[in-house]
C-alpha cells in the first residue's frame, strides 16, 4: 500500500500486545485505572491513555454482543497490564476466557466468521463459494453514490434487484429438538462447545441452504445458528429445519428465522 506514496510501514505485531475486556461490568473496572472518562469513548471509537501508569491505545470495540473494550499495548507491559486488570475486576468476578467462550459469545453477537461463516473472493475455489456484501448483510459499508470504484456496477445492478441469498439467524425450536431425542429414550444433547460445520436447512423437504456456526447459548438458553438461505426463505418468521444428528442418525428439528444479533443489549452502543 506504500507504493507511490512518501510512507513509512512498520510491521509492530511482534511488539505489540492486545486484551480484551468485554462484559457489562468491563467500563466500571477500566474506569477504576485511569482518570480519563471511559463514558465519553464512542462506539467503535478510542482513547490513548494510561491504565495504572502503563501507556495504553483502548478501542471501544470487541469480538462479543455486549459493551467491551480492546487494550493495545506494548508488548514488554502485557503481564503488568493483566495484573492491574486482574486486580481491578477481581471484586466484579472477572474471569479469563478462552476461544471457546468467545465463540458463543459472537455466534450470540451474530458476528461471522473468516472461513467458516464466509469465504473470502481471494480464497474462493469457485463461483459459488462467494458471497457479496448484500448477501452477507454488510450492504450498509457501500456507497454506491462515491467515485467510481471496482465491481461497483455489478453491486448497483444486486442493489435493484436483491441479493439471492441472505445470511440470517436461525432459533431452534426446543420441543422438536426434545422430541426426536425421547424417540430414541435419550434427554436432549446439547453441544458443549461451539460448531463450525456446515448443515443443511430444509424447506419442506427441500434444502434452502445451510447452517454454519452454531451452539447453545447459556445466556439466551437458545439453540441457535448463523445460516446462509436462499432469500425466499429468509424472511423473518419464515418456519424452516435444520439438520441434527440424533444417535448417529440424521433428523430435522423445527428452526424458525430470526435477526440477528441474537443478543443485543442497549449498553453495547450507549
Amino acid at each position: 500500500n506504500a507504493t507511490g506514496l512518501e510512507v513509512d510501514i512498520i510491521d509492530v505485531s511482534e511488539s505489540t500486545a492486545a486484551r480484551a475486556l468485554q462484559g457489562p461490568a468491563s467500563r466500571a473496572i477500566l474506569q477504576q485505572l485511569t482518570n480519563d472518562d471511559l463514558a465519553a469513548v464512542r462506539y467503535f471509537r478510542l482513547i490513548q491513555t494510561t491504565l495504572k501508569g502503563i501507556k495504553v491505545t483502548i478501542s471501544r470495540t470487541g469480538y462479543t454482543g455486549d459493551l467491551g473494550y480492546e487494550i493495545w499495548v506494548n508488548a514488554a507491559h502485557a503481564l503488568p497490564l493483566w495484573d492491574a486488570l486482574i486486580g481491578a475486576g477481581t471484586p466484579y468476578g472477572i474471569t479469563p476466557c478462552g476461544i471457546l467462550a468467545l465463540d458463543m459469545a459472537r455466534i450470540e453477537a451474530g458476528l461471522m466468521l473468516l472461513d467458516v461463516d464466509y469465504i473470502s473472493a481471494h480464497r474462493a475455489l469457485i463461483e459459488g463459494q462467494k458471497s457479496s456484501p448484500y448477501e452477507l448483510n454488510l450492504g450498509w459499508a457501500v456507497d454506491l453514490t462515491k467515485e467510481r470504484f471496482i465491481g461497483q456496477i455489478a453491486l448497483a445492478a444486486e442493489a435493484v434487484r436483491g441479493p439471492s441469498w441472505q445470511f440470517v439467524g436461525l432459533d431452534v425450536d426446543w420441543l422438536s429438538l426434545e422430541q426426536l431425542y425421547a424417540e430414541v429414550g435419550l434427554p436432549p444433547r446439547l453441544p458443549a462447545a461451539a460448531w463450525r460445520t456446515s448443515v443443511p436447512v430444509y424447506a419442506d423437504g427441500t434444502q434452502v441452504g445451510y447452517a454454519t456456526s452454531g451452539c447453545w447459548s447459556p445466556l439466551l438458553k437458545q439453540y441457535i445458528a448463523l445460516a446462509h438461505l436462499k432469500a425466499p426463505y429468509a424472511t423473518p418468521g419464515q418456519q424452516l429445519a435444520m439438520e441434527v444428528t440424533v444417535e448417529h442418525r440424521r433428523k430435522q428439528a423445527a428452526a424458525r428465522v430470526v435477526k440477528t444479533p441474537f443478543f443485543n443489549p442497549d449498553r453495547k452502543r450507549a
